[in-house]
């Protein structure tokens, strides 16, 4: 590849079970001044060391004007002349992105060569930011998406045309997949690398990089305090103040109008309105953050922090940690309290 170099021929292992031996395949990773260097390169190491564990790739990195880029951090790569066209088959384009989405897609040479080459590809994928490129070009319209939690209002926002999701560590909607911020990218290689060559061959990649096969979780795991939309109505900001200083006390729909000196049927018609949720969701947002921040400090039992953060009791917060962060409040201590091995 141009950038990176290519495998030399070897021995291939065998594909999982239920793939057959197939042909080369290709993937075309584009890059351009001021891209995130780990958007290009986390997905370029999966690829190439699939090479040594039983798949075959053709990696190449190329900029609009086939020179050199300068990333974000200000490391420069290589990168090579974006090829007249692809192979129809087996041939993936896959779209880095750069955090300052706006300037991206407003170079009309980059959003030209990616709708061009799109079209041609079999799959066509992004990491990050490189969503707003996708979209620019119109391959994400009427289809789901996922990008940086942190971007994803402003994708929607931006490209109504687009069902965003701000909790998938990465969607696909037929041949297009979407992958979350930056190192989400090893992750939607790594299913690449399982769909073309087997889970044999995926693990292998996985291991050798030491990365999850599978990420447990979404992104709500890692995105910051749940920032919902600013009520203009004083009797629900009254409300949404009275439920942030003091999660663990009764917050039920009944209390919550009284505080507001509203009745329980238009306190929810404004909530709706105003905040885009009900009542009683936003008391649990704010319970399940007042959890994390808890968790996080490392203070206290898991039964102290669910009564401190409202939920009554440990097995409480273990279902709505459940179903909202995909996790169990001992797996997010573990995770998020301290960098230092266990």
């Amino acid at each position: 590849m141009e950038g990176v170099a290519p495998d030399t021929p070897r021995a291939r292992r065998t594909p999982g079970a239920g793939h057959a031996p197939r042909a080369r395949r290709t993937v075309v990773v584009v890059a351009f001044d001021g891209v995130q260097l780990l958007d290009v390169t986390g997905p370029v190491e999966v690829f190439t060391t699939a090479n040594r564990h039983g798949g075959d790739y053709d990696v190449r990195v190329v900029s609009p004007t086939g020179e050199s880029v300068t990333t974000s951090s200000g490391l420069v790569i290589g990168a090579g002349e974006p090829p007249l066209r692809l192979p129809r088959r087996r041939s993936t384009l896959l779209v880095a992105g750069r955090q300052d989405w706006r300037t991206a897609v407003a170079d009309t040479g980059l959003v030209s060569l990616v709708a061009r080459m799109a079209g041609q590809a079999e799959r066509v994928a992004s990491v990050c930011a490189g969503a707003f490129l996708l979209a620019e070009a119109g391959v994400l319209d009427g289809r789901r998406a996922a990008t940086h939690w942190e971007l994803a209002t402003q994708l929607a926002t931006a490209y109504p045309r687009v069902r965003v999701e701000d909790n998938p560590v990465f969607a696909r909607d037929g041949h297009v997949l979407t992958s979350a911020g930056v190192t989400a990218g090893i992750d939607l290689s790594l299913a690449l690398v399982e769909e073309d060559w087997g889970a044999e061959t995926a693990r292998g990649v996985a291991r050798q990089l030491v990365v999850f096969m599978a990420r447990p979780g979404g992104q709500a795991q890692f995105s910051a305090r749940l920032a919902p939309r600013q009520p203009q109505h004083p009797a629900v900001r009254r409300v949404m103040d009275h439920v942030t200083e003091d999660p663990a006390a009764t917050h039920t729909l009944t209390a919550l109008a009284s505080a507001a000196g509203l009745s329980g049927r238009h306190l929810e018609r404004l909530f709706r309105t105003e905040v885009g949720t009900t009542p009683g969701r936003y008391v649990e947002s704010v319970r399940v953050e007042a959890a994390r921040t808890l968790l996080e400090a490392g203070g206290g039992t898991v039964e102290e922090v669910a009564q401190q953060a409202g939920f009554g009791s440990s097995e409480s917060l273990r279902r709505v940690f459940q179903r909202v962060l995909g996790i169990a409040p001992t797996q997010y201590r573990a995770r998020f309290h301290s960098t230092a091995a266990p």
